[in-house]
């Protein structure tokens, strides 16, 4: 028992949790923003381009209704928006991870000067170079 206590310690402080945690809250607002972004700033010069008309109210009717017989139709407008809502996020998503990759690359640089490098990217490059050099005498002995 003390040792699944001791895991589940582990598991929450050292990050996992807590990262999940953190990517969770991010996300939910990230989520919002994109939103208003698609909703108040990419759908309105749409909806004028289509004559002021709102895209989720676009939709074939197949059945008109009459005498209390409710409408069947096929909503295409609101599957247009979401389609234009998962491509403004993952437009966003790819720009976003892909400045965090620009640091990640800088900051694992081990030639790179400006930015401190983590002590495990250090430690493999040296072994990089080590093996390299012991290549070069393999093969130097070798010949």
């Amino acid at each position: 028992m003390k040792n699944l206590i001791n895991e589940f310690k582990n598991f929450a402080i050292k990050g996992n949790m807590i990262d999940m945690a953190i990517g969770i809250i991010i996300g939910t607002a990230f989520n919002n923003v994109v939103n208003t972004l698609v909703k108040k700033i990419v759908m309105p010069p749409l909806s004028l381009m289509t004559s002021n008309v709102t895209l989720a109210n676009k939709k074939w009717i197949l059945r008109e209704e009459r005498m209390g017989v409710e409408e069947v139709a096929i909503g295409y407008g609101e599957l247009l928006e979401v389609l234009i809502d998962f491509g403004i996020i993952a437009m966003t998503i790819f720009l976003v991870m892909k400045g965090i990759n620009k640091f990640r690359d800088k900051a694992e640089d081990p030639k790179d000067v400006e930015v401190q490098t983590p002590k495990d990217i250090e430690l493999l490059a040296s072994m990089e170079r080590l093996m390299k050099e012991q290549n070069t005498l393999l093969k130097s002995l070798k010949e």
